[in-house]
């Protein structure tokens, strides 16, 4: 018999035993689900049963969310990529003179990275190359936490969001997008803590591969795979990659500094320069004008994760906090390897021509 009975003032209560039991059942499982999954990851509906702390930004989740905002901005820039409808505009022109346009790529993507991160993290300052955009419309999206790859390293690790700033660019080498040099085209977010690079993605869109690294914990399966392991090529003429802008300058300066057996490799986009130093395609990046921290700040993450180091070229490490300039005007020098060689010649050489490089 499933029901039983009991007196109360006369009356009789009936309970059925099978649908309380499936009902208690059903009611642990969901507080399981609820309490196992990581924070980032529950239903909106646990909010209600726990409140964070609003002034603690948790970086797996923000990893999470910095690459979702990179590979989205890579969308857009497909997207306007097909349609071949640019708009293109001038900002101006950069210091070696060279047409700075803006895209519609540029905005879009824009709008989608920085304002899908800061739904996500309201009191986080982030800074994007386009603030000066206007977005009309709300881009968000939720967390998904399948941007990792199984293995990945990425424990739960809290700390004080007024510490966190992080770095956008939406669309890094546009001049060479709107010259359908699509190699040369990324994305990219950097989040640094009390302004040290932690966290740096770089996405490229046209061939679908993300690069990232958090410093100390995990880094992609592609960046692992593309960072091969270093010959022992200790007589070989080093390789400096510069940019395509000042070429014709970096070649005299990195002859006078490596000396005229040096090989260069010229390329676009300060995020692809970077990943030909991670593949051992360069040995070193040498930038001898200003450079802006979103352009710079995510490779900076990465090669700091893969053992590397990025300086100014007066050996200093660079700073992103949001006190800082948005400006790195002191140049810059990015290897995996022999970073103390390298800044020793060019020591020697600004001293040998009175302490200038240029």
């Amino acid at each position: 018999m499933s029901f039983t009975s009991s007196e109360m003032n006369g009356r009789s209560i009936r309970i059925n035993r099978v649908p309380a039991t499936i009902c208690a059942i059903l009611l642990t499982i969901v507080l399981v689900y609820f309490l196992n999954f990581h924070q980032e990851e529950r239903p909106a509906i646990y909010g209600k049963l726990r409140s964070d702390n609003p002034n603690r930004v948790n970086l797996r989740k923000m990893l999470i969310a910095a690459i979702q905002a990179s590979q989205r901005g890579g969308l857009e820039v497909l997207d306007v990529a097909r349609s071949r409808q640019l708009k293109e505009r001038s900002k101006g022109q950069t210091d070696e003179g060279v047409n700075d346009p803006f895209t519609d790529a540029d905005g879009r993507s824009h709008c989608v990275m920085k304002q899908g991160l800061q739904r996500i993290f309201p009191r986080v300052r982030i800074y994007s190359e386009e603030d000066k955009e206007h977005c009309k419309e709300s881009h968000s999206y939720d967390l998904d936490p399948t941007v990792l790859h199984e293995t990945a390293q990425v424990p739960d690790v809290s700390v004080n969001a007024q510490d966190v700033t992080v770095w956008v660019d939406p669309l890094d080498a546009t001049k060479e997008f709107t010259e359908e040099l699509y190699e040369y085209v990324t994305t990219m977010v950097c989040v640094a803590v009390a302004g040290r690079p932690v966290i740096g993605v770089i996405h490229s869109p046209f061939n679908g591969q993300t690069a990232w690294a958090w410093v100390g914990n995990s880094m992609s399966e592609y960046l692992a795979g593309l960072h091969p392991a270093h010959a022992e090529e200790h007589d070989s003429p080093p390789i400096i990659t510069v940019s395509r802008s000042h070429t014709a300058g970096a070649k005299d300066l990195a002859r006078g500094i490596f000396g005229e057996q040096v090989n260069l490799l010229t390329a676009a986009g300060a995020g692809y320069k970077v990943l030909q130093v991670v593949a051992n395609n360069a040995t070193a990046y040498l930038h001898t004008s200003k450079i802006k921290k979103w352009d710079i700040c995510a490779g900076d993450a990465i090669l700091h994760a893969l053992g590397g180091t990025m300086t100014t070229l007066n050996d200093e490490l660079i700073h992103y906090g949001p006190n800082e300039s948005p400006v790195n005007t002191e140049g810059l020098l990015a290897t995996l390897e022999k970073h103390d060689e390298y800044m020793d010649q060019l020591a020697k050489y600004r001293t040998a021509h009175n302490g200038k490089l240029t």
